[in-house]
């Protein structure tokens, strides 16, 4: 028997019944991104994440500046995210809440370098 290069009139149809069964079960384990949202103004860069199962203990966060790291583990997932943040901030100025699932994280930018003067 010879294939039909023709295309699948069911495969578009299938595809889409897949994808539309794939989001009402939700992500899987292995594969799903987090949602994470950064925004930034002259002064601030704020971070929210949603986290679904998690545990206000099980979340470690670390920041060095510019990179935001997310961690924690819930009986299903394990989050280990890496966040490379616009602009470099104050990790120290850090301000974190956790709600229902949704981490938002505030930092104050860092200050500008200092120009040296070289005499």
């Amino acid at each position: 028997m010879h294939s039909d290069d023709r295309d699948d009139p069911f495969g578009d149809i299938f595809d889409e019944i897949e994808r539309m069964m794939g989001e009402m079960n939700g992500p899987d384990e292995a594969g799903a991104d987090t949602h994470i949202e950064v925004y930034e103004t002259d002064d601030a860069v704020r971070l929210v994440a949603d986290l679904p199962g998690v545990d206000k203990g099980d979340l470690t966060l670390q920041c060095d500046g510019t990179t935001l790291t997310i961690q924690a583990a819930t009986g299903h997932r394990e989050y280990d995210e890496r966040v490379r943040l616009p602009a470099t901030v104050d990790e120290h100025s850090a301000d974190a809440t956790f709600n229902n699932g949704v981490l938002e994280v505030t930092f104050d930018r860092a200050e500008a370098s200092a120009a040296i003067d070289v005499e």
